[in-house]
């Protein structure tokens, strides 16, 4: 698949100006236009003092403001943090200086936010000239933000050939050509909101920048979209006949009913298996009634060790962590990245059981809770569940619920029961607060652990 010389947008602005390369509410913009949009907007990002290798700050919610500031930041040579507008300050506050961020452009709405001593506000305004840095696919590109076992995020390293590395693999398995349109339903902060991106420059398609609500009118033309089986759901619900034609599937247990209804109205569903160092898709596969997750795409490795982690490496890995000005490796000495996700090898696909770390013991016996969780989510009234450990005099701990479902708990309890063996079952339900549900795309575990450790002690406490 293609190699560039320039920077993808420029590329196609010369090899087919005039085709349309995004539509959003009101507006389709061929690459042409597009590319001269990004040479004016780098060029005002020039002159207020960005160059080559600086780590900026992008605050953004989607939107074309959002991408085009993304795509002329990078052909400046900038390396983009894109940054959740929910991120508390006091934590960019600590965060920010360790990753020695240069400026911050914030395009969130909402009040204005201060940032910490030394970082210099950027305006997104258009130059009179063409500014760029020299296509480098080797070059650092992005930092994006995943999760650290100290609570504080790391952020993953990559280039843009590690980004187009991503993108070949996941388009040799779900094809999409030039007049193909991939809707950007996820986050730039996301890998997976910036999978999409490279995805459409490594295609030359069409790239769709709507808001999200109704989702039917957001799909409105597109061929190609990322969800979650919920909004698939919702979509099946709708009478209205949709142009969507292949869907990446993410976020939570896919029911068989749903890809069989979805195939049935001529969609195609995939599922895969990802993660932020990896720039996304590692395995990935047609929807089925098996639990695995596929293979690997090209250009990934995966392997097993003998505890049953999840080993990877590949074309698409991040360079490695960036903190105080220096890069840290992701690898091992055995040259793999560790992923701390243990699998197993089932019909010829790696399937996920769970993540090492997750295992708690109760009265001996080992609970991973993703074993429960997978069951739960079986239940056609639940949306997500979380199963976590809380302290226990007798067993060391014991497995607690936490549900956003549409019945009550104890319902669930009982449907439970005879699918799961007596020191599985949870010594207690809580319901998903709206508070741990608004952060992004994913719901951290630590933080529904904290959350539920305390509510259980208060419900113990009062009785």
């Amino acid at each position: 698949m293609r190699c560039f010389d320039d920077w993808p947008w420029r590329h196609w602005a010369h090899q087919r100006p005039a085709d349309i390369a995004l539509r959003s509410d009101g507006e389709e913009i061929d690459w042409q236009t597009l590319a001269q949009r990004i040479d004016g907007l780098a060029d005002g990002l020039c002159v207020q003092g960005v160059v080559s290798g600086a780590v900026v700050a992008l605050r953004a919610k989607n939107g074309p403001e959002a991408l085009y500031a993304y795509l002329a930041l990078l052909q400046l040579g900038a390396r983009v943090l894109p940054l959740n507008p929910q991120l508390p300050a006091a934590l960019l506050d600590v965060l920010l200086p360790r990753l020695n961020v240069a400026f911050m452009l914030d395009l969130a709405p909402g009040p204005a936010l201060s940032w910490p001593e030394g970082i210099q506000t950027l305006y997104l305004r258009s130059g009179a000239a063409a500014a760029s840095a020299p296509w480098a696919s080797r070059r650092q590109a992005t930092l994006t933000l995943t999760s650290g076992s100290s609570g504080l995020p790391k952020a993953a390293v990559h280039t843009a050939a590690a980004h187009l590395a991503s993108a070949r693999g996941v388009i040799s398995l779900m094809p999409l050509a030039a007049q193909d349109t991939w809707l950007l339903s996820l986050p730039l902060y996301h890998v997976s909101g910036q999978g999409i991106v490279w995805r459409w420059l490594l295609a030359g398609a069409r790239l769709a920048l709507r808001a999200m609500h109704p989702l039917e009118r957001a799909l409105d033309g597109c061929s190609h979209a990322s969800l979650v089986p919920t909004q698939l759901w919702r979509l099946l619900q709708s009478p209205q006949p949709v142009a969507l034609r292949d869907v990446l599937l993410g976020g939570a247990m896919i029911p068989l009913a749903l890809t069989q209804a979805a195939e049935a109205r001529g969609i195609r569903c995939w599922c895969g298996y990802g993660l932020t160092e990896m720039a996304s898709t590692v395995c990935a596969k047609r929807a089925d009634a098996l639990p695995g997750v596929g293979t690997a795409l090209s250009q990934r490795e995966v392997c097993l060790a003998a505890d049953g982690e999840v080993l990877l490496r590949g074309d698409s890995m991040a360079c490695g962590y960036w903190q105080d000005g220096r890069l840290h490796p992701l690898l091992g000495d055995d040259g793999w990245f560790h992923t701390r996700d243990r699998g197993a090898w089932a019909s010829g696909e790696l399937r996920i059981l769970g993540r090492l770390d997750n295992q708690f013991f109760s009265g001996g016996e080992g609970i991973q809770p993703e074993d429960i969780e997978r069951i739960l989510q079986q239940h056609p009234a639940v949306s997500q569940a979380f199963i976590v450990p809380v302290d226990d005099a007798e067993f060391g701990q014991r497995p607690l619920a936490v549900v956003e479902c549409s019945v009550a708990p104890a319902s669930l309890a009982a449907w439970l029961e005879s699918r799961v063996a007596r020191f599985q079952r949870p010594v207690a339900w809580l319901l998903l607060p709206e508070t741990l549900k608004s952060g992004g795309i994913k719901i951290a575990r630590r933080q529904v652990q904290q959350w539920a450790v305390q509510a259980y002690r208060a419900q113990v406490d009062l009785t």
